[in-house]
């Protein structure tokens, strides 16, 4: 009976395992998490489960009982040492286990501060896993004091609960303002005035010199000089694709684990999709860290292991909550030359990037007509007049007809 090993229970991994058996496969079907949860979603878990909004098993992606229901082995808190791919096998410590076809669906790991500045101190977290907020969630409580490191949209999502909840909360960005690696400066303004307006203190082109204390953390020096007093401090600084394994065992490795159009890495009878991976997108290679990512990658290379044969093609999209506003990203910016702004009333606005004539993305606040007639129109790889996204009384319909 041929043997498929999932390795990485997160979003990718669950939905790469239900799909082999949705699709009819009747093989034997192994998923393994390093975590003791089964596998959850990760968004809910630096807004409404830190808010203390949902429970911990409305954060599981299926209950508990559908992985025994549908004949798949979940091995939690387990961790993969080393694979072998020439012999077609996986060592958990002295256990190994044999497969037929291995998918790595390992995610990403969140970069830490450097301990040579005070990243090892106690109460200084990163948001990445349930453990992290489990750890952090005692000290939302109001008047503490938060300094979160890293503008991006996991510090400024932190810094929305945190103000929620009553607390002091600095931000600091190294570059020149937030968002800069992720979006046009009409965004960044849009969230600096948002934030600003519940009490946060955003200070850009400000660095973090050190954190000070004894064992916990109790205050940190910025790159100006400034001094601040602490409780604790978040850093969201980004992540790094998890790629150790899959280096140790040989794979070709290439800003994640390098797979072709179909899922397959450098290994035969070895796959991969999600976070850790960067595949074929247009004329280069990319790598994405979306949730909708991750199901479509994880679902169509369980398709090709049982033989479909078919080719990848992303379509870029993302969200973000943040206080009232929800934040829905279509299309990839990259190389982008020009920026349509589309202000409605109150905090609904969207803004267009074009490369000359042709539309790349859409960020999308509080405006999801915007979104989706961006995000349609990007997928048929039509454009916009920019005179008709700009005029707010403009039907923006009839762009779809165009």
């Amino acid at each position: 009976m041929s043997h498929v090993i999932v390795i990485g229970a997160g979003q990718a991994g669950a939905s790469c395992v239900a799909k082999l058996r949705n699709g009819g496969f009747d093989g034997q079907v192994t998923l393994i998490g390093a975590e003791p949860a089964p596998p959850y979603q990760r968004p809910p878990l630096s807004k409404a489960y830190l808010m203390g909004e949902m429970a911990l098993e409305r954060l599981y992606l299926r209950p508990e009982a559908f992985y025994a229901e549908h004949d798949i082995t979940l091995r939690t808190d387990a961790e993969v040492t080393s694979i072998d791919p020439a012999e077609k096998r996986v060592a958990l410590g002295v256990e190994a286990l044999s497969y037929d076809e291995l998918v790595l669906t390992t995610g990403s790991v969140p970069r830490r501060l450097p301990a040579s500045i005070g990243g090892d101190l106690g109460c200084v977290f990163t948001v990445r896993d349930l453990s992290d907020v489990d750890a952090m969630a005692p000290l939302f409580t109001q008047g503490k004091r938060v300094l979160i490191v890293g503008g991006g949209y996991i510090g400024l999502e932190a810094a929305s609960v945190a103000a929620k909840l009553g607390l002091d909360v600095t931000l600091v960005e190294m570059a020149d303002r937030i968002l800069q690696r992720v979006a046009a400066p009409q965004t960044s303004d849009y969230f600096r005035a948002l934030h600003q307006s519940h009490g946060v203190r955003i200070l850009e082109g400000v660095g973090l010199d050190r954190l000070t204390g004894g064992g916990d953390v109790s205050g940190a020096v910025l790159s100006d000089g400034t001094e601040i007093v602490v409780d604790f401090v978040i850093a969201g600084v980004g992540i790094t694709p998890a790629t150790a394994l899959a280096e140790a065992a040989g794979l070709d490795i290439e800003n994640g684990i390098k797979v072709d159009a179909q899922g397959r890495t450098s290994a035969p009878h070895i796959w991969a999709a999600g976070d850790c991976t960067s595949f074929p997108y247009r004329e280069g290679r990319i790598r994405l860290e979306s949730v909708p990512h991750a199901i479509d990658q994880a679902e169509l290379v369980a398709e090709n292991i049982m033989g479909a044969g078919k080719n990848y093609t992303a379509k870029p999209w993302f969200w973000s909550d943040q206080y009232d506003v929800k934040l829905q990203i279509a299309g990839l910016n990259t190389g982008y030359t020009d920026v349509v702004s589309r202000v409605g009333k109150g905090q609904t606005a969207s803004f267009w990037y074009y490369r000359d004539a042709e539309l790349l993305a859409v960020d999308a606040m509080n405006d999801p007509r915007a979104y989706m007639i961006g995000k349609r129109l990007i997928e048929a790889g039509k454009s916009a007049d920019p005179s008709v996204v700009a005029d707010v009384s403009a039907d923006l319909k009839a762009l779809l007809q165009a």
